[in-house]
């Protein structure tokens, strides 16, 4: 479920200067959005995928046509509004990738409800619900939460800010929080006591991304750490996306957590080494496979 698409716009520069004229040495356009980055990722895992999402305009054009060129299957809800784009500037020179995110068009009260409405459907008799990215700007994230309460599938929510705490009402079984993300929905600068505050608020389980640190994770009354065996460098944009696309497949089949993190670890860091989002790099992510160092760690208690 992506409810707020875009055309993605991935610029390659050799520095990214601010107030500089950049010539731009590559570029690639493409469906984004978090939960279409989750879902190309599954596909090219062999994983049957649905994307829905509302898109409108030209933009809304450009997607639907490229989620069926890519091969991804979707239920594109139209809407009146022009859909999003976002552009990152990827500097070749470092790795570091710039974004600009667009808000997206507002969705009327019929246009969410259909949106709404097929996931429900659908979702209900997926093996795995993945809600991912932002919300169209006049969406109440309650009406996220009531959407996640009637689809009864294994769900995970990967959101930020008031879109994820009205989220953990409804009691998701992963949530995956960045590690930003987590500081300030909790205070909790320390990643291990933020996860834990967010269990104790409804999430069953909390996978927080700390970048090149890999991944924590709180499952219940176990946590682990996972860490990538190399560093690598390239575009970060869609790594997070990977760890979600892992997580589901993993939720999906009942793998074990140390499996499932070792996977997201993995894709995740190929993710990186990819040019662009919802790609990963086969031979990174074999090497990086073998090499994820994971060890259980000390969960402080909850309570509920």
């Amino acid at each position: 479920m992506t409810p707020n698409p875009a055309w993605d716009v991935t610029y390659h520069v050799g520095s990214v200067v601010p107030g500089g004229t950049h010539r731009v040495r590559a570029v690639a356009e493409r469906a984004g959005g978090k939960g279409v980055n989750v879902a190309r990722i599954l596909h090219s895992l062999g994983h049957d995928v649905l994307v829905s999402a509302p898109a409108g305009g030209v933009h809304g054009e450009l997607i639907r046509d490229d989620l069926t060129a890519s091969g991804l299957g979707h239920a594109i809800i139209p809407i009146r509004g022009e859909s999003r784009r976002t552009v990152t500037a990827v500097a070749t020179d470092d790795g570091e990738a710039t974004l600009f995110n667009e808000p997206g068009p507002e969705l009327g009260t019929g246009e969410w409800a259909a949106f709404a409405a097929h996931v429900v459907d659908h979702g209900s008799r997926a093996s795995a619900a993945v809600f991912s990215g932002s919300l169209p700007r006049n969406i109440d994230p309650h009406s996220y939460t009531a959407l996640l309460e009637q689809v009864h599938a294994p769900s995970i929510v990967d959101a930020s800010g008031h879109t994820l705490e009205s989220a953990l009402a409804a009691r998701p079984d992963i949530v995956k929080p960045n590690a930003d993300e987590l500081a300030e929905l909790t205070g909790c600068r320390d990643p291990l006591a933020g996860a834990v505050a967010l269990i104790e608020r409804g999430a069953r389980a909390v996978v927080a991304s700390l970048g090149p640190d890999g991944l924590l994770a709180v499952t219940g009354d176990t946590a682990y750490r996972a860490v990538p065996g190399e560093r690598v460098r390239g575009n970060p944009t869609g790594a997070g996306d990977s760890v979600v696309a892992a997580l589901a497949a993993g939720l999906a089949l009942h793998e074990p957590w140390p499996h499932r993190l070792r996977e997201a670890v993995a894709l995740s860091a190929a993710t990186v080494a990819a040019p662009v989002a919802g790609e990963f790099d086969q031979d990174s992510y074999r090497r990086q496979l073998a090499a994820v160092h994971l060890e259980e760690i000390h969960a402080p208690r909850h309570h509920g």
